[in-house]
């Protein structure tokens, strides 16, 4: 079974990324479960047409120790299982917290069972506290980082690849490759090669900008289900044969942030 977790900066397209490749995976005869870990709820909307209507604190909140599987569990398209953890009321609690007590909760449902593949979509670019649960309790496994070529992409990319090195020491968690969100900065494949060089790690796929994503996301749908025979749609079919087929993961080698400054200010002023 593949443990994923995708991490990134804020609005990077980490839930866009993570749902298109679980509806490949899907799409190849693969069971999977996608677990959205941010209060916005909407890591799986792309899969289920919507936003998640019930999402596991809310149920805990509603119904106390009487949540059940079918409260929690939905299902998307091409039949991935779709789970969102939730969060408080903006303002109101930790929404940090707030993850812990969802995988919990999961966990004593065995709601996630054993499908072939589960991907934690991950809040934001921090890997502290609740937000570092995948990774420091052993839910996922092989970490992959979202990023653009922009320099606080980058920064938030280097800063989670310090949380992934901290915590490969305790147990098999390790950094599965960078996959690269094309902004159309200059020299930006480049750039991103190199930052994946240097930490140690592999630039595991470049996803150009291509409105076509826009336009599905518009409708509520991957890009495998609005327009499956795109280029684009093939780009995240093989993004998500490499995870699949990856053997092997790495234990990054972050940098200081003036040296990602230099690397950052060395490509783009070329």
């Amino acid at each position: 079974m593949k443990k994923l977790a995708l991490y990134g900066k804020g609005g990077i397209g980490k839930s866009t990324t993570a749902s298109n490749i679980s509806a490949a995976l899907a799409l190849a005869g693969k069971s999977v479960c996608q677990i959205g870990c941010d209060p916005k709820n909407d890591s799986t909307r792309l899969l289920l047409g919507r936003n998640c209507r019930s999402t596991v604190l809310d149920t805990v909140r509603d119904k106390g120790d009487a949540v059940t599987y079918d409260d929690v569990v939905h299902t998307g398209f091409a039949g991935v299982r779709c789970i969102e953890a939730g969060g408080p009321e903006p303002g109101v609690g930790c929404a940090g917290r707030g993850i812990i007590v969802a995988l919990q909760t999961l966990e004593e449902l065995d709601a996630v069972g054993e499908p072939d593949a589960i991907l934690y979509d991950v809040l934001g670019d921090v890997v502290c506290g609740g937000f570092a649960v995948p990774i420091r309790e052993g839910y996922a496994e092989d970490i992959y980082i979202v990023t653009s070529g922009e320099m606080m992409a980058l920064y938030a990319a280097n800063n989670i690849a310090k949380g992934v090195r901290r915590f490969a020491s305790r147990g098999k968690v390790r950094l599965g490759g960078i996959i690269a969100n094309s902004r159309k900065v200059h020299n930006e494949e480049e750039l991103i090669m190199a930052f994946a060089k240097r930490l140690n790690t592999q630039l595991v796929a470049f996803i150009p900008r291509d409105p076509i994503v826009q336009q599905a996301e518009i409708r509520r749908q991957t890009v495998l289900e609005y327009a499956p025979d795109s280029a684009q749609a093939e780009v995240y079919r093989q993004l998500a044969t490499r995870i699949w087929e990856s053997t092997g993961s790495d234990i990054p080698t972050p940098m200081d942030f003036e040296e990602l400054e230099a690397m950052v200010y060395h490509y783009g002023s070329r």
